[in-house]
């Protein structure tokens, strides 16, 4: 589960106005989500192994209160999407392992504007299929691995309906693409019981765009949501085994903000991140818990001109989770 506040306040005064609400404070527009992730493991002999993985890559809740004074009052979007993923891996004697797999993923999104002529979208449910490979190095007596994957885009073609007060009605296709990654991950024991961690992930979102027809016409040819760079976001950890039943792990986050305007339904520009995690070990079940605190990065928005319309600062997420393991 995670918990944001993300607010912001329009940008200017009364005297050098900039937006149609200069000083106005927009309230909590971040939504609360709670996504799902699962998996099952099998190996098959010494040198094949795989996986079916269930997840929810992308998403977001926008919902921007009804009644401030703020000129995005009442906008809302919501993006859902739902992937399972097929894995098989191959070891080789030299520790190095390599594997590959298919993802079937699925995409829907829905927004109301009402600042952009009462503006509405839906766009129904679409699925595509994107792949993954990767190689990684371990050694196990001093608990070193090295893992390096790429996961694909995946294109999406979305039946959009959509309306407004100007142009009335409209059914189009909306192209979506999610954007690709390269992931490196590291890990070695530097200790006793004790483990060094990190990763760095690198996500083409300069490429996700969502440009639907008649929000193009409306605004002159923006998007509805874009962004202007990729990112490149770190994490470095600490973890700990107390004992045969208890662990602990402690990791820091960083992604630098990329500058630029951000979108009025993604105010947002990097961030930095603290987290606690814990877990318990029995026979064959193992149940790990976290908690991690997010310092959100500073942004401001447009309304299309070469100026800030809002400025988000001052936020901050709090996210939860638990995972429940069993091996047989």
């Amino acid at each position: 589960m995670v918990q944001p506040d993300v607010s912001g306040v329009g940008a200017g005064t009364a005297v050098t106005a900039v937006t149609p609400t200069p000083g106005q404070a927009s309230g909590d527009m971040a939504g609360d989500f709670v996504s799902f992730s699962g998996a099952y493991k099998q190996q098959f002999n010494e040198r094949i192994s795989g996986a079916i993985i269930f997840d929810q890559p992308f998403g977001a809740i926008v919902d921007y209160p009804a009644g401030s004074g703020y000129y995005a009052r009442g906008a809302t979007a919501e993006l859902k999407s739902n992937a399972v993923t097929g894995v098989v891996k191959y070891t080789l004697p030299s520790n190095v392992s390599v594997m590959a797999g298919l993802r079937y993923q699925t995409l829907g999104a829905q927004a109301s504007v009402p600042f952009v002529a009462s503006y509405t979208a839906d766009g129904k449910t679409d699925s595509a299929v994107g792949y993954l490979v990767g190689v990684a190095y371990e050694k196990p007596e001093i608990a070193l691995r090295v893992a390096l994957s790429y996961n694909s885009k995946v294109k999406h073609s979305l039946a959009t309906a959509e309306t407004s007060a100007a142009l009335g009605a409209l059914t189009s296709a909306t192209p979506i693409t999610t954007p690709q990654s390269v992931n490196l991950e590291v890990q070695s024991g530097i200790a006793a019981d004790t483990l060094l961690f990190g990763s760095v992930r690198w996500v083409e979102w300069s490429e996700f765009d969502i440009s639907p027809t008649q929000y193009g016409t409306l605004t002159g040819g923006k998007a509805l949501v874009s962004y202007d760079s990729d990112t490149i976001s770190y994490s470095l950890g600490l973890g700990r085994k107390f004992n045969a039943q208890w662990s602990g792990a402690a990791t820091l986050g960083y992604e630098a903000p990329t500058g630029g305007f951000a979108s009025n339904l993604g105010p947002t520009d990097g961030y930095w991140s603290i987290g606690l995690g814990g877990s318990y070990t029995k026979d064959t079940m193992k149940i790990t818990a976290g908690i991690r605190h997010v310092s959100i990065g500073d942004a401001d928005t447009t309304l299309g001109a070469n100026t800030a319309a809002g400025h988000f600062s001052g936020n901050s997420a709090l996210g939860a989770g638990i995972k429940v393991g069993f091996t047989f």
